[in-house]
This record gives C-alpha cells, structure tokens and sequence, in this order.
C-alpha cells in the first residue's frame, strides 16, 4: 500500500476519531453511553444511545426522559461539528431548540446532524433523532455552536 492511500484512509478516519475523543471528553456522553454508530454521506456521522432502563422517564408510557433525549441531541451536535471544523477546542452551544415529535420510547435511539451552515463564528446544525427509522424522528433540534477559538 503507498504513502498517498495511508494518508487518505487517515484522512478518512480522523473526523471519527475526533467524535470518539469528544464523546469521551465529555462526562454526560459517558455516563449515558452515547457512541458513534458509523459514518453517513457527506459530513455526516451517526449517534447510538443504547437503551437503558434507568433513562426512563415517564414509566407509565414508558417514555425515555426528555431531558435525556434533548441531551443525546446536543452532545451530537458538539462533538460533530469538532469533528467538521477540526478546531483545537469543542465548540460552544451557543442556542439549542427542540421539536419533540412523538414521545421516545424503551428503546435504542439514534441521531444524526446536518450542517445548514459553517461559518468563521458560528455553525448552524440540525439535528434528526429517531428510533424505528429516520422519516419517523422523536425528536428534531436546531443548535447554533461558537466554533471560533476563545480569546
């Protein structure tokens, strides 16, 4: 195998690097077990939180918590948006607005950004978070992150 293809295949691999050492920078990610599914087209990258019992929140649906859920949402769009920009620091959520659609229930959920724009200071990524599958969301958020290095 040449120079050119080890580089281009780490090339590849390095916004999922980035998303792994971001979840792992972050406690709440860790402790609620959210992981990197796998890459999708374009800049895209998809989230898995496994199903736990004690993420419920509502036990009579039962529902997973909101708050977990808006949680899952917003940790996927820091830690993509790190992965996108390659900065030296995570960015900063700026704003995060949320659209719950139908409640969660026990079961895997996933989610997935896409970036409406990247600029200097700012990015704007939406966020689809489903179950079952990705026309059906639970959920759809809109985060605005500071993505300029602090001063």
């Amino acid at each position: 195998m040449s120079a050119s293809n080890d580089h281009e295949r780490s090339a590849l691999q390095l916004p999922r690097v980035r998303i792994q050492a971001a979840l792992e920078a972050m406690p709440y990610a860790r402790h609620l077990g959210i992981r990197l599914a796998g890459a999708v087209p374009g800049d895209g990258a998809l989230f898995h939180l496994p199903f736990d019992a004690r993420l419920i929140g509502n036990v009579t649906l039962p529902a997973l918590h909101g708050g977990v859920v808006a949680s899952f949402m917003q940790i996927a769009a820091i830690a993509a948006t790190w992965a996108l920009t390659r900065a030296d620091v995570q960015p900063k959520l700026v704003d995060f607005s949320l659209d719950f659609l139908s409640s969660a229930g026990p079961s895997d959920i996933f989610a997935q950004c896409e970036f409406h724009r990247v600029g200097k200071r700012i990015a704007a990524v939406g966020v689809r978070c489903w179950q079952r599958s990705s026309i059906e969301p639970v959920a759809l958020g809109r985060a605005h992150l500071f993505v300029a290095p602090s001063a």
